[in-house]
């Protein structure tokens, strides 16, 4: 299909090129999504309803055909082919995501494209972990692994007394769990939470209440919920304090 691109619209347009940016937020707020399932369609909607202009690319007619009318634009079009991202101009586009789910070749040939066409910032899914080595190698400035990060979340709070889990980087991470005995009843400096467990509490929630900054002075109550960051050892051995 290098020869022929069928583009369909939200509002009528022939070309299969968006306009820069928007005056709003004086930076460019386009980006392509390449893969139109389950995580493509999830991520594209979500960008929509956040204000921004997504171009969505399949090679299935019927899924282009069942966002004609979510997606700023939505293209017919297999992005394998070298030609037909030119023709798309996705050079263009500061950012792109590769959201193609099972087919490994056509996400490393997808990823290595639009690496060779210059996109400035391209995230990549990949299926498994050797999937997502490949795409490292091949240059991904990010590469995301929805199913196995999700599974470890999961994991964290199905095992332990935490309400929810975010893993920042390798070491690294943020929980929301209850406030342990041993730091309610007095402020967070007088506390020593950071020296003795090594986590830094950011935000703290009381019943009824809605979540507010955590400073030094800030009093910790029997039943709060709180927000700590730390090494992941260190929140969760922290949580099962709880």
């Amino acid at each position: 299909m290098s020869s022929q691109l069928h583009a369909m619209r939200r509002r009528r347009g022939k070309h299969p090129t968006m306009p820069h940016g928007t005056a709003e937020t004086g930076h460019d707020q386009r980006i392509a999504v390449i893969g139109l399932g389950r995580f493509g369609t999830s991520l594209a909607e979500e960008l929509m309803r956040r204000g921004w202009e997504v171009l969505g690319i399949d090679s299935d007619e019927r899924l282009v055909q069942q966002h004609r009318d979510t997606l700023t634009q939505v293209v017919l079009a297999d992005a394998t082919d070298e030609e037909v991202l030119g023709q798309l101009a996705l050079h263009e586009f500061p950012r792109a995501v590769v959201a193609i789910g099972s087919h490994v070749e056509a996400s490393i040939l997808t990823t290595s494209n639009l690496l060779e066409a210059g996109v400035p910032n391209l995230w990549a899914k990949a299926i498994s972990r050797q999937h997502g080595k490949i795409l490292e190698r091949l240059g991904a400035h990010h590469v995301i692994l929805p199913e196995h990060e999700m599974g470890e979340r999961v994991a964290h709070l199905v095992t332990g007394r935490m309400l929810n889990f975010i893993e920042f980087d390798d070491d690294y991470a943020l929980v929301k769990t209850v406030a342990p005995e041993s730091v309610t009843g007095m402020p967070l400096r007088e506390s020593g939470v950071r020296a003795r467990h090594g986590v830094t509490v950011v935000g703290v929630k009381r019943p009824g209440e809605q979540f507010t900054h955590a400073t030094a002075e800030t009093e910790v109550r029997p039943g709060d919920v709180i927000v700590v960051t730390g090494r992941t050892s260190a929140v969760e051995s922290f949580a099962e304090l709880t």
